[in-house]
């Protein structure tokens, strides 16, 4: 009886439990319903999909239901784990039957999401012979409820967002020190820009920018800025001193005989230091020789810095809304030094290719597939894999406030004292 009424209440109070308290919801209603859903459909599942293999030949099989009317023996089917719930879905582990590939299970993904009811389904390698499955029940980008970084945090680690599985979007330059960031206007570059930023400002790091564009997206962080240039000559003395920073650095580590500045004790480690380029094209644009020389001249920096600058404190992150092979050679060069990579929805597939046709081609695929209505929703890869997520909304005004909050902890590093804003 008491069974009874609890159920009746949960189905009544169940559209308004969903709505304000989605994962209680998720973990009282949902995943139950999920989980039997799952247990019903996995054999026949796994038989329409291919999946599944007889245990006996064919003719064999044929012969035994001529010979004496027996029923042919069920197929085999890859073994499914205990089922994990999460705040947004659920996971498992499957072992693979022998020839079956991860690739065999991600083809199944879209039917498995079918059949469970789930809003997606994604099949990653867990170890060999065994994928693991994971399904969410509602797209979390759709409005991402992981609260911003408050404070200054762990240093250089950043959360700018939420991923599709649910948790935080975390930019991490001392795990993946330097980032490629693409997208077309309006597609939510710029904001994650601004998350990053606002992550950084109240940590003890140096932020320098180098805008072409004039100033006119990072003047923002002005005074947060420990310098800044604005236009592409300013742009190659600054990164000439850059690297300059860079060799004073090595000469510490060298001294104190450690491999890179973390190993030095903390009264004299010098400060890090996050390059944030913006639309890269302006640097590598060419109209005569001089600006090919410029052009020139600030890619062996950028890649000397990209090369270099993680043992000693310096990292990058590069933005721009295309970013093509056309560019020059410069651009491929250091598009390799680059491990992380961020693709919003972009104007030209060159573009999301430069960015992400080098480490997955789901990765490509899916960033080709971002709506014009979703800004902030990006695909973001490293060597490790890939993933969908959005960022947190901070507009140009939160971005200034916040620099302007964290001033005092701009540092003044003498070696860039000439390009300070």
């Amino acid at each position: 009886m008491v069974a009874a009424a609890l159920g009746v209440g949960l189905l009544v109070a169940g559209p308004t439990l969903r709505r304000h308290y989605p994962v209680a919801w998720w973990l009282c209603v949902g995943f139950p319903a999920a989980a039997w859903r799952v247990a019903r459909t996995w054999r026949p599942l796994m038989a329409a999909c291919g999946l599944a293999q007889s245990r006996k030949a064919a003719l064999t099989v044929v012969s035994g239901l001529v010979g004496n009317g027996a029923p042919p023996p069920q197929p085999r089917v890859p073994g499914r784990g205990r089922m994990h719930p999460t705040s947004g879905g659920f996971w498992f582990l499957v072992r693979t039957l022998p020839g079956q590939v991860p690739e065999d299970f991600v083809k199944a993904a879209p039917a498995m999401a079918h059949d469970w009811e789930m809003h997606a389904v994604r099949v990653t390698t867990w170890r060999p012979g065994v994928v693991r499955i994971a399904a969410t029940f509602a797209d979390p980008l759709h409005r991402p409820r992981v609260p911003r970084q408050r404070g200054a945090g762990r240093l250089l680690h950043v959360a700018v967002g939420v991923l599709e599985s649910g948790a935080q979007w975390v930019i991490d330059l001392r795990e993946v020190p330097h980032w490629l960031i693409v997208g077309a206007t309006r597609s939510g570059k710029s904001t994650l820009v601004n998350a990053l930023v606002a992550g950084l400002a109240p940590q003890r790091v140096a932020l320098v920018g180098i805008d072409c564009k004039g100033g006119m997206e990072l003047a923002l962080y002005t005074r947060r800025l420990s310098a800044l240039a604005t236009d592409r000559a300013q742009a190659v003395t600054l990164l000439g001193a850059l690297v300059g920073l860079t060799q004073d650095r090595m000469t510490v580590c060298r001294k104190a005989r450690v491999r890179n500045i973390w190993s030095l004790a903390e009264q004299e480690r010098p400060v890090p230091v996050v390059v944030i380029v913006d639309e890269l094209a302006e640097l590598f644009l060419i109209a005569n020789r001089t600006e090919k020389e410029e052009s020139q001249a600030a890619a062996t920096a950028l890649v000397r810095l990209a090369q270099l600058g993680a043992a000693l404190g310096v990292f990058l992150v590069v933005a721009g809304q295309r970013v093509g092979s056309d560019l020059g050679p410069g651009v491929t060069a250091l598009r390799s030094q680059l491990g992380g990579r961020v693709c919003h929805r972009v104007a030209d597939s060159g573009t999301a290719e430069m960015a992400l046709g080098d480490l997955n081609p789901d990765a490509l695929h899916a960033a080709q597939s971002i709506a014009p209505g979703a800004p902030g929703t990006a695909v973001l890869a490293s060597a490790d894999g890939w993933e969908r997520a959005r960022s947190h909304l901070v507009t140009e005004t939160d971005a200034e406030a916040v620099a302007a909050e964290f001033a005092h902890l701009t540092p003044l590093l003498p070696e860039l004292a000439d390009h300070a804003p």
